[in-house]
């Protein structure tokens, strides 16, 4: 059965369909301000996710040459492309049916509204789960020599801070996030708090990083560059369609992405033991 193209048979208002479309946009919107992964991932992306695969950049350093060099040589140095394809081959659907007499009940509005807030909830679980999923397979494990958690961050901190092959020369710390689960993000709470600006405005920055606590790691901290896994992701709008035989109708979402790491070597993990000095 075809689908439809708005829910006008559902309500005789002449706004469902734009209130879809909002809820759609609002769903998006909150995926990219509430994930961890969205708010770090590499979105220097070439070509059209929807084709199906895009190619992500990443970090490189450029080099200085003495002056003239370039007019010897009757041109400049080639820009190294070190770029990464990420198919997107992860194809997801969320599909729940509503009965009419819960629309006579709650009106159509709210029934989207609260199924986008659990729609948000579960793109945000699966996509921050197989982003922190790769950082680990992706990237390598630090051996830390400290004995307290703070002097412990500090050396996973570096250890990615001073990267230097090929393809850079050491990492800015503002170029760089710290993610943990929250048993180590509780041990080093009092020590974030802190640190504060002059308002007293609390920046979850631990030794000038960026600190996420996450629930979807199983590494007790990983350190990583900004950019450093590509996660393209395509989402198709609400649409509805009548479910034959009932008086139900569907609400569906569907949505694809790819997960992969673009700058491996610039993501490491590590075990920590308890204490704190801060």
């Amino acid at each position: 059965m075809a689908k439809e193209d708005a829910l006008s048979i559902l309500l005789a208002d002449g706004k469902t369909a734009d209130k879809l479309k909002e809820s759609y946009a609002e769903l998006v919107d909150m995926i990219q301000k509430s994930a961890i992964s969205a708010q770090i991932k590499n979105t220097n992306l070439s070509g059209n996710p929807e084709s199906g695969s895009v190619e992500a950049r990443r970090l490189m350093t450029a080099e200085s040459q003495d002056y003239g060099t370039a007019r010897t040589a009757g041109a400049g140095d080639k820009v190294k492309n070190n770029g990464v394809t990420i198919n997107l081959d992860v194809d997801k659907e969320i599909v729940e049916e509503v009965e009419w007499k819960d629309i006579q009940f709650y009106g159509i509005d709210g029934i989207i509204a609260k199924r986008q807030a659990n729609h948000q909830n579960a793109m945000i679980r699966e996509l921050d789960r197989a982003f922190f999923t790769e950082a680990e397979s992706a990237g390598s494990e630090e051996t830390i020599t400290s004995t307290t958690i703070e002097d412990q961050l500090e050396e996973l901190i570096q250890s990615v801070e001073t990267v230097s092959n090929d393809n850079v020369d050491g990492v800015d710390r503002e170029m760089l996030v710290l993610t943990v689960t929250p048993a180590v993000y509780g041990e080093i709470r009092n020590y974030l708090d802190k640190v504060t600006n002059l308002n007293g405005q609390d920046y979850n920055v631990f030794h000038g990083v960026r600190v996420f606590s996450n629930v979807r790691q199983t590494e007790d901290a990983i350190c990583m560059a900004v950019g450093a896994i590509a996660q393209p992701v395509v989402a198709q709008p609400y649409v509805v369609e009548p479910i034959p035989l009932s008086n139900a109708v569907a609400i569906e979402l569907f949505y694809h992405y790819g997960t992969k790491a673009v700058m491996p070597d610039l993501i490491k993990y590590a075990s920590l033991s308890a204490g704190i000095s801060a």
